[in-house]
């Protein structure tokens, strides 16, 4: 059978593919759309597997919030490139996997990624994108908050996301306080919650740093204490100044509110993972050579 570039255009808006991989699709398969479509979804897991032991560490975290504000997700979704973390096939992509994780995603990330988009599933998705693109691409986490409580959710740049549960305030101040742990990384919510022997390792370095000064005994424990404070409000939410007034920090912001926070959660696009080196010419060039 002939194909015909009306046959090579039905495949393209059902995959997604290229014009000449569609075209070959077809001569593939005698013209047969429904086999062509499978044998582009067997090439895309091909090049999916093909491509997947190589370094995920740009990308996007996406946020989903549902309608009634009680439910919010991020997640972050890797490409090798910033130049394709940019790419609009992407993006929707990312954001597909959002919204299918506010529904699915108390089950963890593989029932996200068994969730159906767009007649396919993520991970079918997430192949056939391998495949247009040209590099690996990863859903690799995803946070949650369900909550009767008061949300808020802040992504800057789409590179880091919060989730911020309160009791008491309002949406306004929980997305005031997602900006602030977005900015300052608070490790976590109180002194209170800080592990102990977070605070022994630190109270050690301390010691040591403190016994150099030749100071007597009782004054350099009232040098450790002052410095092990300093210290612990460095690394806590409530501690901390809020980044919006400095002469605020963000206890009495919130105890101004008669707000508290229960909760949050933040997520760095390519945190923890080992980046390789690479530069600006080389993604290009690599773009243009398809992967």
């Amino acid at each position: 059978m002939a194909v015909t570039a009306a046959m090579v255009k039905d495949l393209r808006e059902r995959t997604g593919a290229g014009m000449m991989e569609c075209k070959n699709a077809l001569v593939e398969t005698g013209g047969d759309l429904e086999a062509a479509v499978e044998h582009l979804r067997k090439s895309g897991l091909a090049q999916a597997d093909k491509k997947a032991g190589r370094t995920a560490a740009e990308g996007k975290v996406a946020l989903a919030v549902s309608d009634d504000n009680s439910k919010a997700v991020l997640v972050e979704v890797n490409s090798e490139t910033d130049f394709v973390a940019k790419d609009d096939n992407f993006v929707t992509f990312a954001d597909a996997v959002a919204q299918n994780a506010l529904e699915h995603g108390a089950n963890g990330l593989d029932a996200v990624m068994a969730s159906n988009v767009n007649g396919s599933t993520v991970e079918e998705a997430r192949q056939a994108l391998v495949s247009k693109i040209g590099e690996n691409i990863q859903v690799r986490r995803l946070a949650m908050l369900d909550s009767n409580g008061v949300l808020g959710a802040y992504v800057h740049g789409g590179k880091i996301g919060v989730l911020v549960e309160l009791e008491g305030g309002d949406e306004s101040l929980a997305r005031d306080i997602a900006m602030h742990i977005a900015a300052m990384n608070p490790e976590f919510i109180s002194a209170d919650d800080v592990p102990a022997d977070v605070v022994a390792k630190e109270k050690d370095i301390l010691v040591a740093q403190a016994a150099d000064s030749g100071k007597p005994a009782d004054i350099i424990e009232k040098m450790v204490s002052g410095r092990l404070r300093k210290h612990l409000s460095e690394i806590t939410l409530l501690g901390q100044p809020f980044v919006k007034d400095s002469d605020l920090t963000v206890e009495k912001l919130l105890s101004q509110a008669g707000a508290s926070v229960k909760g949050f959660e933040r997520l760095v696009v390519g945190e923890g993972i080992e980046k390789e080196e690479s530069d600006f010419a080389a993604e290009v060039m690599q773009q243009a050579r398809g992967g």
